[in-house]
């Protein structure tokens, strides 16, 4: 069962840069920066309430963000629902029609877990489900 936002997730050309913007602008605190070397990305996290904002910064020039950022540009990427069944979350959307982009979960930043369904079947939206490690 999902059981709330965990994150939004958008795509940056320097994470350095953006920082600035939401420390300074904003005056939200980083509360960590982290390579995820499966995802070819760089990651940092903003905690609002009971969400995180994920920075996304491509480490390699064919990474799915750096490929994200030179069809769009910088912005929202996807948005996150937490689960604690992320199975049983895959196979419900798979079960509606759902294009899964993972069939099995993979892992991703703070070690989640993490799946993602293919913008095409769910109106746009990269859509991602996240389980926190146990």
């Amino acid at each position: 069962m999902l059981s709330q936002i965990d994150h939004i997730g958008i795509a940056v050309h320097s994470i350095a840069e953006a920082r600035k913007f939401y420390e300074e602008a904003l005056g939200l605190v980083c509360e960590g920066q982290e390579s995820v070397a499966s995802q070819q990305v760089n990651t940092a996290f903003f905690r609002i309430g009971e969400l995180h904002i994920e920075l996304l910064e491509p480490t390699h020039p064919e990474s799915a963000i750096a490929v994200f950022l030179a069809k769009r540009g910088e912005g929202i990427h996807h948005i996150a629902y937490r689960t604690d069944d992320i199975g049983r979350q895959l196979q419900q959307a798979a079960d509606q029609g759902c294009a899964l982009i993972h069939e099995r979960p993979i892992k991703g930043a703070a070690d989640k877990e993490v799946a993602f369904l293919h913008p095409r079947s769910t109106f746009g939206v990269l859509t991602e489900f996240c389980c926190p490690p146990k």
